[in-house]
C-alpha cells in the first residue's frame, strides 16, 4: 500500500490525536496472535484488521458448523465444514488485502504457543476454556507478551488484560487461582449472541490501547450484564503468592 491510499484508507483515526500517523504506523508494524476464531474472535479480529493491524496469526482447530453461526459473525452459511481458520482468514484479506495473515488450523500444544508467541506484540485469548487461557497465561508471562483476555457465556461477559512487562501488572491466574477450575461453555449454558460481539470488540480496543503503549484495563476487570445492560469493574492486584507470576 502507497502512503497516500494508507493516509486515505485510516484517515480517521489518524485525526485521533492519541494515534496520529505515527500510532498508525505503529499498528501496521505490529503482530498479533488471536487464539480462537468463534463469537470473541470474530469482532476482535474484524475489528483489528479494519483498525490496520499489520499482522496476525490466527488460530482455531475447529470446523465450522450450522450453531455456529448464530454469533461467530466472521463465517458465512456457504463455509459450513470449513476450517474456521481458512474461513476467517479469508474474510479479513476480503476487508483488508494488505494485513498479512497466517492460519493455524491445528490443535496447538504449549510449545506452539511458546514459539507463535516469540515474536508478536499481543496475544489475543478468544478461547472458551480454561486450561487454554491458563495456558496463554503462562505463555504471555514466559515470553513477555501482553495479553488480552475476554469471555462470554450466557447474559455474562468480561474483559480485562496483561502485561508482564509491568512488575505491577496481574495475571490470568491472579483472577481465578484454581488452574482446576471447570469450563462452562456456550454449547453446555447458551449465550446471547450479541453478548459475543460486545466483548470481542471491547477485546479488539483494548488491543489497540495495548499496541498504542495505553493500556486501559491492565489491574482491571470490566464485567457486563446483557440482561440489566449494567457495567461494572472491579480492581485486581497482583498476587504475591500468585504460582504463575509470584516469586
Amino acid at each position: 500500500m502507497n502512503q497516500d491510499s494508507f493516509t486515505e484508507r485510516y484517515s480517521r483515526q489518524i485525526r485521533l490525536s492519541q494515534i496520529g500517523i505515527e500510532g498508525q504506523e505503529r499498528l501496521r508494524d505490529s503482530s498479533i496472535l488471536v487464539v480462537g476464531m468463534g463469537g470473541l474472535g470474530s469482532p476482535a479480529g474484524l475489528y483489528l484488521a479494519a483498525a490496520g493491524v499489520g499482522s496476525m496469526r490466527i488460530a482455531d482447530f475447529d470446523h465450522i458448523d450450522e450453531s455456529n453461526l448464530q454469533r461467530q459473525i466472521i463465517h458465512e452459511h456457504a463455509n459450513i465444514g470449513q476450517h474456521k481458520a481458512e474461513s476467517a482468514a479469508n474474510r479479513l484479506r476480503s476487508i483488508n488485502p494488505d494485513i498479512h495473515i497466517k492460519t493455524l488450523d491445528y490443535v496447538l500444544d504449549y510449545e506452539d504457543f511458546m514459539e507463535q508467541a516469540q515474536d508478536v506484540s499481543l496475544i489475543v485469548d478468544c478461547t472458551d476454556n480454561f486450561p487454554t487461557r491458563f495456558e496463554l497465561n503462562d505463555v504471555s508471562r514466559q515470553t513477555l507478551t501482553p495479553l488480552v483476555s475476554g469471555a462470554a457465556i450466557r447474559w455474562e461477559g468480561q474483559v480485562t488484560s496483561f502485561d508482564p512487562r509491568n512488575s505491577q501488572s496481574p495475571c490470568y491466574q491472579c483472577l481465578y487461582p484454581d488452574r482446576s477450575i471447570e469450563s462452562a461453555t456456550c454449547e453446555m449454558e447458551g449465550v446471547v449472541a450479541p453478548l459475543v460481539g460486545i466483548i470481542g470488540s471491547m477485546q479488539a480496543m483494548e488491543s489497540v490501547n495495548v499496541l498504542l503503549g495505553s493500556p486501559a484495563l491492565c489491574g482491571v476487570v470490566w464485567l457486563f450484564d446483557g440482561r440489566t445492560m449494567d457495567w461494572q469493574h472491579m480492581k485486581l492486584n497482583r498476587n504475591p503468592a500468585c504460582p504463575c507470576c509470584g516469586p
